[in-house]
């Protein structure tokens, strides 16, 4: 009876000890969870592949989805009102928020100053008015840009067609990457001496008239990273290749519009944001953290353009090596 007593006594102590072991290891692995907001600005193939990017550099840092990292994912669909709601949800919910594309930071950070933030797909994040500085953000935003090297891009073009004298660039004028990518383009243009014809946009539904009217002016478009642009791809592809206007985009968003890009390696930049988020959720602050910029610019041709333009596809590619 004794024996039973203390057996029981044992056996009561080991259980107590293990519940606590556990309590300490349920806390333990609470306390090393986080949560992720991410909201993206549109849905086309450059964003999601940075989306791609930053969550594969977190899972490469340790931070897996469904184990350690919840993640609350939000796609405004190119939609103001959309967005605005949803980074009303962001707000002050998570650990760090993630933001695609300039919109996106812009109106994350009008409702919430204090959650550290990353962003990426930004061109020019100091006019936006995201960070203080690339070298010192200063605030709660650090991120990757997908600024290029746009006096690079309009040399490209010009070799491609060295015979073009009047050079159209189009974009949405309410994107603040799009207007900055447009006014260095127009000034290298103009060094060139070419004759620049600029017309913008401020929504979809004014793309395939607009551009339209621009491809029957011009030998030859610019198109800067722009987000309405990437979402009508298809539109103006459509429409150059029935004018044979051959066209340059800044990255492979665009590929269906244009003859070439010349621009970011969109995953490549959201895997730098990733390595960012990482620093942050390590306890790094994001206004000590500069702003990672692309390693390298890529070119891609549209082959289906070429061929009924009567370009060689091949001798595009040459000129990038």
């Amino acid at each position: 009876m004794k024996f039973k007593k203390i057996a029981l006594a044992s056996f009561a102590l080991v259980s107590a000890m293990a519940l606590t072991a556990c309590g300490s290891n349920s806390s333990s692995k609470k306390e090393d969870a986080v949560s992720v907001g991410i909201i993206q600005y549109a849905e086309h193939d450059a964003l999601s592949s940075s989306r791609k990017g930053f969550l594969e550099a977190l899972k490469d840092a340790g931070y897996v989805e469904g184990e350690n990292l919840t993640v609350d994912f939000q796609n405004a669909q190119g939609d103001q009102a959309n967005l605005q709601t949803m980074v009303d949800q962001l707000a002050g919910q998570n650990d760090l928020n993630f933001a695609i594309a300039t919109p996106a930071a812009q109106a994350l950070l009008n409702v919430d100053s204090e959650t550290p933030a990353v962003f990426t797909a930004v061109t020019d994040p100091v006019s936006a008015g995201l960070v203080d500085s690339l070298e010192t953000p200063g605030g709660n935003m650090t991120g990757s840009i997908d600024a290029t090297d746009v006096e690079g891009q309009v040399e490209m073009l010009l070799k491609v067609v060295p015979e073009a004298k009047t050079v159209g660039i189009f974009y949405n004028s309410s994107e603040v990457n799009s207007e900055v990518q447009a006014k260095q383009a127009k000034e290298a243009l103009e060094a060139a001496g070419k004759t620049v014809v600029i017309k913008t946009v401020t929504s979809t539904n004014d793309v395939q008239q607009v551009m339209t009217s621009l491809a029957g002016q011009v030998d030859a478009i610019y198109l800067p990273t722009d987000n309405t642009v990437a979402s009508t791809a298809a539109t103006i592809g459509e429409i150059l290749m029935d004018k044979k206007v051959p066209a340059i985009g800044s990255d492979e968003a665009y590929l269906e519009a244009v003859l070439f890009t010349y621009g970011v390696d969109y995953h490549a930049i959201g895997v730098q944001a990733g390595e960012l988020a990482v620093e942050v959720l390590k306890g790094k602050d994001p206004a000590d953290l500069a702003v990672k910029k692309p390693d390298t610019a890529a070119i891609a041709v549209n082959e289906e353009m070429a061929k009924a333009l009567g370009i060689d596809s091949a001798s595009i590619e040459e000129l990038n090596k």
